[in-house]
């Protein structure tokens, strides 16, 4: 049985979906969320190899997130974007912090942080974590941590960061490639309520914010 599983959080991803997962399902069993697509998003998903848990109605990439962490089994979970833009080749590079260093959560870190917003919020991350770049969708972490991690804000830019690092985890980083794709980049309009969240975890003392956490993850549960 593999030692790590891929989760693909995706929403109408049609097109792209299936050669993502097909370059990816020789060597890991993937694992994709299809988050209320209203395309062929889950059956070019299923087609190509992936387990395919849906959703009925658009929830969200953080909802998307949490579904998977639960489903999968294995002792690691690597985060994977469904459009494309990350390389499966990298996907051992983040791996091996966790078996070589003891690290919990390992970030793959890109040359360039694609808008001014995602680069501010992990400014404002960095002033408590040593990390660049914390919007990177490639991410591996233990599965104790993700199952542990609430990500009650409105996305995980800085905050999933704050958070791992609030529960002790160790974190890492690693530099990765990205390719450039053919995708349209609307206006992140949840960055502006992500900096209030930001704020929250950065001016909150670190044990306040795993309480909270936790307290927050047992009303989900």
């Amino acid at each position: 049985m593999s030692h790590a599983t891929v989760l693909i959080p995706a929403y109408n991803e049609a097109g792209r979906i299936g050669p993502v997962v097909q370059d990816l399902s020789d060597a890991y069993p993937v694992c994709v969320v299809d988050d209320g697509s209203t395309d062929e998003t889950a059956a070019e998903a299923r087609a190509a190899g992936a387990d395919v848990i849906e959703h009925p109605t658009n929830r969200g990439y953080i909802a998307a997130l949490k579904r998977g962490f639960r489903a999968i089994d294995t002792p690691i979970i690597v985060t994977f974007d469904a459009d494309g833009e990350h390389r499966p080749e990298d996907i051992p590079r983040v791996i091996a912090p966790i078996h070589e260093a003891g690290a919990d959560l390992v970030l793959g870190e890109r040359a360039q942080i694609p808008r001014p917003s995602e680069w501010l919020l992990s400014t404002l991350a960095r002033l408590r974590v040593d990390v660049r770049d914390t919007g990177t969708g490639l991410r591996a972490m233990r599965k104790p941590l993700a199952e542990q991690l609430t990500l009650d804000t409105a996305c995980t830019c800085g905050t999933l960061v704050l958070e791992a690092d609030a529960r002790g985890a160790a974190i890492a980083t690693v530099p990765i490639e990205t390719a450039d794709i053919e995708k349209p980049r609307g206006v992140a309009w949840r960055h502006g309520r992500q900096f209030f969240h930001l704020l929250h975890h950065l001016l909150v003392p670190h044990r306040a914010i795993a309480t909270t956490s936790d307290d927050q993850r047992h009303r989900d549960a």
